[in-house]
């Protein structure tokens, strides 16, 4: 039946549906034919690049259009010379066998090509190592023969409770104004995800990028780990320890574009504009300023489908979240489409070929790792986006709830709290498709950068430079502190898949990220984390900080984020306040500004409730208005006798959590 058991609204579009499965098998099945396994398929890694084999180095590119190829480096003066010419293949291939004495560990490498009319360096496709020359700013090609990385995670097993994802930038992970590294983050920041309750690690720019301040979206060396953060051993023992503390980590992978760059990216590599990419202006993503691939050809295939195995087999990555999927699967890339309608997920604006690229990542990436993780940043809610391929989807295990932020920014920015509309805003936070899972957030890393505010800085405004002091009194910081904690655990709490947070938001960082650029004289000083401001307990930062652990620690204790079902029991929104029960958790939020409500009378089931979780706790920074060690009894309402209300006292700006109890006998209630 499809998709459609799932949404009866897809039913006019089975046959769209049917033959996107029918694609995915015809050319997975082709592809174990020809290769024995979709693995062997993506093993490009270890055929192309620099090898080191018993008797010499061997090194293989494929290019071609390039007439001439050479392999340069100092051992040459930087040259093109004739020993050091690679043989043509009639596949477009080329290689070349070396002496083991010609390279040695930590020499620097290029490519030189020729081709018709033109010529000039680049940097290896399959490369593993690349460094960037301080002077000349250039990056150049780096052989990499350590000892081999002694990994010691053989028991770690991705934890199966829901994904809680820390998401994190090992550059702007430190407080020094300087660029972190890997070593730091393994030291300083993992023991601080650790003790947040976070179980997933999202790593971000892991793969080489030119532009530090791309924020690692615009990808030059797929299979180098960024050497602005350290060497690829670092970036193992930052996943190496990460597991022995029994956290994922999961990789922030960008197979959506490519960057422009020439000499150090895949743009032009062989003189050609579309070895890799579209040609003409389909090869041009016209908002990203970047290349997009062309997931049609079985070269370009390979190669991504080598990058996904490479990490997870190398680096033993847990999964990834797929950057720009929205973009991958629409000709028009998603921009200024509103998707309002079932057809704009069929109408011919789909492009196939990324749609099976993505659909045989996923399968690959769990024949690999079985307890994978697979996030689609995905905004337009295409069908099937987080089921298998076999049943009409495309694979992922998560898709981003990139919605949510969105409307938290619509929200503070163009209400007043008397105009919040609490209907609305449980209806789109519990939007989701009926076959998939979510990861929803209240803010990423996106919400966060210069030109944006943080849901904390938005709040407080320019109050946070001098008001967050524990001693000193301000209306502005009360409400910006009690709201901050309401909207992440409304956002936590009504979520099915999974839960994200960038780096710092947990505590409110202050300010922006701007990166480190002509514009503000190359300064670091918004691009990290001021870990002091939460650790100095005589500033209110701390209180968020236990707050957001308090509740991450909730969702863990009663598989929250597991759980389908939730049941609205009132969504008054004169009052501003709604209610809602998951399994025997019963959440109220009042987000009146002014108003508290004795005695308000919460629709429930018979039996007793114990508060598990207050916002207005003073450990969280709030004014102890609700009395934790009470027993809340419900009570018969006078409408129906079989009908049961909890009655409480809920202050304003004040979300409670209640448990119920079990019950031995009648007589305990």
């Amino acid at each position: 039946m499809g998709l459609s058991k799932y949404d009866p609204w897809l039913t006019p579009y089975s046959q769209a549906l049917k033959k996107r499965k029918e694609i995915y098998l015809k050319r997975y099945n082709e592809i174990v034919s020809h290769w024995g396994s979709l693995t062997n398929y993506a093993s490009n890694y270890n055929y192309f690049g620099l090898h080191k084999t018993d008797s010499g180095w061997i090194f293989r590119e494929w290019a071609p259009n390039a007439k001439e190829i050479y392999i340069t480096g100092q051992f040459s003066n930087w040259k093109p010379e004739s020993q050091y010419r690679l043989i043509k293949k009639s596949d477009g291939t080329a290689e070349i066998e070396m002496p083991l004495s010609l390279l040695t560990h930590g020499d620097h490498y290029k490519l030189y090509m020729v081709w018709e009319g033109g010529e000039g360096m680049r940097i290896p496709a399959y490369c593993r190592r690349t460094i960037q020359d301080p002077d000349t700013l250039l990056f150049s090609a780096q052989v990499w023969d350590p000892e081999p990385f002694k990994w010691d995670d053989n028991s770690f097993v991705v934890p199966k409770q829901a994904p809680l994802i820390y998401e994190a930038h090992p550059g702007i992970a430190q407080e020094k104004e300087s660029t972190g590294t890997f070593k730091e983050f393994t030291k300083n920041i993992i023991p601080r995800i650790v003790d947040a309750g976070y179980n997933t690690i999202q790593l971000m720019a892991v793969q080489e990028h030119p532009f530090y301040g791309s924020f690692g979206y615009h990808v030059s060396n797929y299979f180098a780990p960024s050497s602005r953060f350290g060497t690829p051993e670092d970036l193992k023992e930052l996943i190496n320890e990460a597991h022995k503390q029994g956290v994922a980590v999961i990789m922030d992978i960008v197979h959506s574009h490519s960057v422009k760059n020439e000499e150090e990216g895949l743009s032009k590599f062989d003189g050609t504009r579309s070895l890799y990419f579209h040609d003409g202006d389909a090869g041009n993503h016209p908002a990203w300023d970047s290349r997009c691939f062309n997931y049609g050809k079985d070269e370009v295939t390979r190669f991504l489908l080598s990058n996904c195995r490479y990490w997870i087999e190398e680096f033993h990555f847990d999964g990834f979240r797929f950057d720009g999927v929205t973009s991958m699967f629409y000709y028009h890339h998603g921009l200024e489409k509103a998707f309002t309608s079932y057809n704009d997920y069929f109408n011919g604006e789909q492009d196939g070929d990324a749609i099976l690229y993505l659909s045989l990542a996923n399968t690959l990436i769990h024949q690999i790792k079985k307890d994978a993780i697979s996030v689609a940043e995905e905004m337009s809610g295409m069908p099937g986006t987080t089921a298998p391929p076999e049943e009409e989807g495309i694979g992922f295990n998560y898709r981003l709830s990139m919605g949510v932020p969105d409307l938290w920014i619509k929200i503070i920015k163009e209400k007043s709290d008397e105009q919040w509309n609490i209907e609305q805003l449980y209806h789109e936070l519990i939007q989701r498709r009926p076959e998939e899972k979510i990861i929803s957030y209240a803010e990423s890393h996106d919400q966060a950068l210069v030109g944006d505010k943080t849901i904390m800085f938005r709040l407080a405004d320019k109050e946070m430079y001098d008001k967050m002091d524990k001693d000193k009194e301000s209306i502005i910081i009360d409400r910006a502190i009690a709201l901050h904690k309401m909207i992440r655990l409304i956002t936590l709490s009504t979520s099915f898949g999974g839960y994200l947070n960038f780096m710092g938001n947990e505590f409110g960082h202050p300010e922006w990220i701007d990166f480190p650029r002509d514009g503000n004289n190359w300064s670091y000083k918004y691009a990290r984390r001021q870990w002091s401001l939460t650790d100095n307990e005589n500033l209110k930062f701390s209180y968020l900080n236990r707050f957001d652990k308090a509740m991450v620690e909730i969702a863990k204790k009663f598989n929250l984020l597991t759980i389908p079902e939730i049941y609205l029991k009132t969504a008054n929104n004169s009052d501003k306040i709604v209610a809602f029960e998951r399994d025997k958790l019963l959440f109220v939020f009042n987000f009146n500004p002014e108003k508290s409500f004795p005695d308000y009378g919460i629709p429930t089931s018979q039996g007793k409730y114990k508060v598990v979780l207050t916002t207005d706790h003073p450990d969280y920074g709030g004014f102890n208005r609700v009395d934790i060690s009470i027993t809340h009894y419900s009570h018969k309402t006078t409408k129906n006798r079989n009908e049961h209300q909890l009655l409480l006292y809920i202050p304003a700006r004040c979300a409670i959590i209640l448990e119920k109890q079990q019950v031995k006998s009648i007589y305990d209630l």
